[in-house]
């Protein structure tokens, strides 16, 4: 549990995302590519309740813009609507600093 955390804060907001206290960032890889694809998900309108009428859940088709793999993100989350657990088919859950690393590496290829 504690590499979720370290992963994804634990479900809460990012902080320093221009204010947005309602989102949550996560950042996927599509399998055989090195794009890294950040996900954003509304804890107000974005989830869904699950079949116990007690926990959360979203489901999402993420495709970036240089890679034509689609990532079929799962994320599941408690009745405080904090991230339990994440499936992603086609593609793998990375870290913030990975994408930050991947966005230095575009803004240096065009400069």
């Amino acid at each position: 549990m504690d590499f979720l955390k370290r992963l994804f804060g634990g479900g809460q907001p990012a902080a320093g995302e221009s204010g947005d206290k309602t989102g949550m960032y996560f950042y996927v890889r599509p399998n055989g590519c090195d794009e890294v694809v950040r996900v954003r998900i509304d804890r107000n309108n974005d989830l869904s309740l699950a079949d116990d009428n007690t926990t959360y859940w979203v489901r999402k088709l993420v495709r970036g813009s240089k890679c034509r793999q689609t990532v079929e993100l799962e994320l599941f989350f408690d009745s405080n609507r904090r991230l339990t657990g994440s499936n992603a088919q086609g593609g793998v859950l990375v870290e913030q600093a990975d994408y930050d690393a991947w966005m230095r590496k575009q803004e240096a290829q065009t400069s």
